[in-house]
């Protein structure tokens, strides 16, 4: 079976206990969007208990047989989270219309396929935080998750302490309603400013488009941290790995639960063993 490349689909969590759709179970799996799932259906391609299925209105659970192939779904990889430093000069998509290099044209090829929390702009670097698994990247999206997003900012201009205190009011330009920033004057550096910048949200070009409204061009933006990750020492283009109990630990309990988190960590620390490879056959 030929893998889909890194990036291309948004993985989804494993397989529940209760009765889900087939194409959401091969998705869940990591093998494929539920798209291509409901494609390799109707060509014939899955089968459950023995029985070749030819339209995906069918739910399955974890007690069905399921293959694909020929080849039993692999066994489910637990979420995870990466640090991974963003240079400049890629953007966070996984296809770019006009031929621009990607994030996840640039990621080394010993990592599974990741999708981004969130974006960074081409010209913007630093951390970007990347997941397996899709349930964990839509949690730390939301708005309600409320973690805290840091720049360091270089801009072209001059601006007070004073002016950047109005900012924790929040701020409207050109109609659109910006959330709460905290902002701090580092440093002078000949005709720019040194900036260090906090947000929660995460709009289009919002760190850019607040600056501006203050007369100043940002010439640098990069993000330092996100929530409790940060990337210290990170080099740009590195990844590294953030140990699922630090994971767990900043996400609570419950959300940990219901991400199946604990579930995995419970198992790895009474096995110590890793996952079983998949099958042969599985490209």
């Amino acid at each position: 079976m030929r893998k889909a490349p890194r990036g291309q689909h948004r993985p989804e969590p494993p397989v529940p206990a209760g009765p889900v759709r087939i194409a959401k179970a091969l998705a869940r799996a990591g093998l494929c969007s539920r798209r291509d799932a409901e494609r390799w259906i109707t060509q014939g391609r899955v089968s459950v208990n023995g029985e070749v299925l030819s339209s995906p209105a069918r739910d399955v659970s974890p007690k069905d047989r399921i293959l694909v192939d020929g080849n039993p779904l692999p066994a489910p990889e637990p979420p995870r989270l990466w640090r991974y430093h963003k240079p400049k000069g890629l953007v966070t998509t996984h296809a770019d219309p006009q031929g621009r290099a990607t994030v996840f044209d640039a990621l080394p090829e010993h990592l599974p396929r990741v999708v981004s929390i969130g974006r960074l702009d081409f010209n913007t670097e630093g951390l970007l935080l990347l997941t397996n698994d899709g349930a964990l990247a839509r949690h730390l999206e939301l708005p309600a998750t409320g973690w805290m997003r840091r720049y360091r900012v270089r801009a072209h201009g001059n601006v007070t302490q004073a002016a950047l205190d109005k900012l924790k009011e929040g701020v409207e330009i050109d109609g659109v309603r910006y959330g709460p920033i905290e902002a701090t004057l580092d440093k002078p550096q000949g005709s720019n400013v040194w900036l260090t910048l906090g947000l929660r949200e995460g709009k289009n070009r919002e760190v850019r488009k607040i600056l501006e409204s203050l007369a100043l061009t940002v010439n640098r933006l990069i993000r330092i941290s996100f929530g409790p990750f940060q990337l210290l020492d990170l080099a740009p283009g590195d990844v590294e790995p953030v140990k699922r109990r630090v994971l767990i630990e900043q996400l609570g309990a419950r959300v940990a639960s219901e991400l199946s988190l604990a579930d995995f960590d419970e198992a790895e620390t009474k096995t110590r063993r890793k996952a079983p490879a998949k099958p042969k056959g599985w490209a």
